[in-house]
């Protein structure tokens, strides 16, 4: 049984935290969060105590922590978890500086401690059975990659102004999921954007629609498209093009039903948000992260991972600014 200290209770720590429950291998025992009554509510759910950042890093039986606070904490809480010896669960990004990123892997590596940025797109089962059958030769060499990536909705201004900006935010996802099914590195990065959605985004600096082109050292290429508003639902689709034919994973419904009349022929629309979309993905990132600290499975996405999904999203704002594409080191 792994004990954690989870820092954050909100949605994405409550879905933490009722995956460890669900899990049988841990327990959650410290829930830190700044806001005192979903701190309790959540700790009362699930058995735990609320507590203060120095009293849970201190207990000798945590062994890991769950990082699901705002973005603007993740750095300090990595480093102070890693010298404290526990293993680590990020959610990404890790930081929005790319400086402040290195000083925390630094300590990562200094302390010996394990770590996975939370991004869980690649736990998805159709996302991963796509870049297994990428692994196994059934589209011969990767040649493109094509990922769609819409909202239903975009997201208060309050939030896009602490966000990191869309790049940073939203694409970083798949930036690590383009990186992922190319199975090279990045090297060149052109990005375009546009306020199309909601016009207050552009007041408050940033774009709510953008295409990303990315070219590796061999020629590979990956588009990403993405919007903070797409009318019909959650839009997430991946299609990976080979010298052998291509593979598509495409959206998720909430059932397979489909009607067909003398009208047309219809089907339920993508299910309405992230939350429901990445369910399952959300329990096998957990149990992924818990096998690797009880079983010796590897680390499936590393602190090195994160680093390299906000190169990108560094590069894509670069080139967004000068309109040229930005070269990667």
């Amino acid at each position: 049984m792994i004990h954690f200290a989870q820092f954050g209770a909100g949605r994405i720590g409550a879905i933490h935290a009722a995956n460890l429950a669900a899990s049988g291998d841990a327990r959650l025992k410290h829930v830190v969060d700044v806001h005192a009554p979903a701190a309790q509510a959540l700790a009362a759910k699930h058995g735990a105590a609320v507590s203060d950042t120095a009293t849970a890093l201190a207990d000798p039986e945590v062994r890991a922590v769950i990082i699901a606070s705002s973005t603007d904490t993740h750095a300090d809480l990595v480093i102070a978890a890693a010298r404290a010896g526990k293993a680590i669960f990020c959610e990404k990004p890790i930081d929005l500086s790319l400086a402040r990123v290195d000083a925390c892997l630094a300590e990562v590596r200094k302390a010996g401690v394990p770590m996975l940025v939370g991004f869980n797109r690649r736990f998805d089962p159709s996302f991963a059975e796509l870049h297994r059958r990428i692994g196994a030769g059934a589209i011969g060499a990767v040649e493109q990659v094509i990922i769609t990536s819409r909202d239903p909705g975009p997201p208060p201004v309050s939030y896009v102004k602490v966000s990191g900006g869309l790049f940073r935010d939203m694409t970083i996802h798949d930036f690590d999921m383009a990186r992922w099914m190319l199975g090279e590195e990045p090297i060149e990065v052109f990005a375009h954007g546009a306020n199309l959605v909601d016009p207050a985004i552009g007041a408050a600096g940033d774009i709510d629609s953008a295409m990303v082109l990315l070219k590796t050292a061999s020629g590979r290429m990956a588009h990403i498209n993405n919007s903070r508003r797409a009318s019909y639902g959650y839009d997430q689709r991946v299609e990976v093009f080979g010298s052998a034919g291509r593979l598509i994973a495409g959206n998720r419904t909430p059932t397979t039903v489909e009607l067909a009349d003398a009208n047309a022929v219809s089907a339920d629309k993508p299910m309405h948000f992230f939350l429901e979309r990445y369910a399952e993905a959300y329990r096998i990132e957990l149990q992924a992260f818990l096998d690797a600290l009880t079983k010796g499975a590897p680390m499936p996405v590393g602190a090195e991972d994160g680093r390299q999904a906000l190169v990108l999203a560094d590069a894509a704002f670069e080139s967004l600014r000068t309109g040229r594409p930005v070269r990667v080191a």
